[in-house]
């Protein structure tokens, strides 16, 4: 092994990619970078945007130090499921960009590098993921793993910043048109969209909008901050969305821990919406001690580019 080598770990998500470099023989972390989000690799450009990301942030990250020379990268990814032919083809594709042997390169989901992170020297727990997607995974003594949600946008949101965001819109437009009692909550969203809450045609703009390439689901997250501080405000509608999402979050804790057989786990809440959005915070510590009694939310002891580098050192040294 050279002098100086370095591994890389990556924290692929759907907003931006964090690479974060250490020295290969030590461990010693060296250098962080970021770079574009990535996109499922079924889409058309999503090849290309992976390839990107990984490249991009590795930039960054190998400007702030010296040395460039890479030996092995572990990759976390929104999109990779475990044990799929995605998987490998994402496996190669990544060796492409960060131009490595495919023996050099790991990659899986993103929250398996976060389990991987959060769980340091434990061997159980469960890591509840809520930005602009959302997911949850676990880990019993045995090692077994069960994941619960992240399929996908279209089809299994609740709890993410992107359902909050899309569910308190909605709520906007049946207040609009008189299905819902109007609240502070429409004005707040709207003037966040640039639009005049008492213009006659913003719900007309709205329904334009959201359908252009370039809003997705990443336009509704960053609705999500305002319905939650509508809800901190007392907005009983924002309220409610808040709760849904909550709840929802909470579920998934207690069908792990009931798949895994896991009493009072740790439990380690990640990602943009739980991290920075401290009601949404709030009330999924109170949900989770509902649907899970015993378990507890924790400090994690490291996160998922901690999570992608073991993943790397695997690689080194099977």
């Amino acid at each position: 092994m050279p002098d100086q080598a370095l591994i890389a770990g990556f924290d692929a998500g759907q907003t931006h990619t964090r690479c974060r470099l250490a020295d290969a023989r030590s461990g010693a972390v060296l250098a962080e970078g970021k770079g574009p989000g990535v996109c499922h690799l079924e889409v058309p450009d999503g090849p290309a945007r992976f390839g990107r990301a990984l490249r991009s942030s590795l930039r960054h990250a190998l400007c702030q130090i010296s040395s460039s020379r890479l030996v092995a990268a572990g990759i976390g990814a929104s999109g990779i499921e475990v044990g799929t032919p995605v998987q490998d083809r994402a496996r190669q594709l990544a060796a492409e960009a960060l131009e490595l042997p495919r023996k050099g390169v790991l990659v899986t989901g993103d929250e398996r590098t976060a389990l991987r992170g959060a769980l340091g020297s434990r061997q159980a727990g469960i890591v509840v993921i809520s930005g602009t997607g959302m997911i949850a995974v676990g880990r019993n003594d045995s090692g077994e793993e069960h994941r619960c949600g992240g399929w996908g946008w279209l089809l299994d949101g609740a709890g993410s910043a992107m359902d909050i965001g899309r569910d308190g819109l909605a709520l906007t437009l049946e207040m609009a048109d008189g299905r819902q009692g109007d609240s502070p909550l429409r004005s707040r969203i709207w003037a966040g969209l640039n639009l005049d809450p008492r213009d006659p045609t913003a719900p007309q703009t709205i329904k334009a909008r959201v359908v252009a390439p370039d809003f997705g689901p990443a336009g509704f997250a960053r609705l999500a901050p305002l319905v939650v501080a509508a809800a901190s405000e007392g907005d009983p509608a924002a309220a409610a969305v808040v709760e849904r999402s909550a709840q929802a979050l909470a579920r998934m804790v207690a069908t792990i821990g009931a798949r895994l057989g896991l009493e009072a786990p740790p439990v380690w809440p990640m990602g943009g919406a739980l991290e920075h959005l401290e009601p949404l915070r709030q009330r999924f510590a109170a949900a989770v001690g509902i649907h899970c009694p015993g378990a507890r939310l924790e400090q994690a002891e490291g996160d998922s580019c901690s999570g992608a580098l073991a993943l790397a050192r695997q690689c080194l040294d099977p």
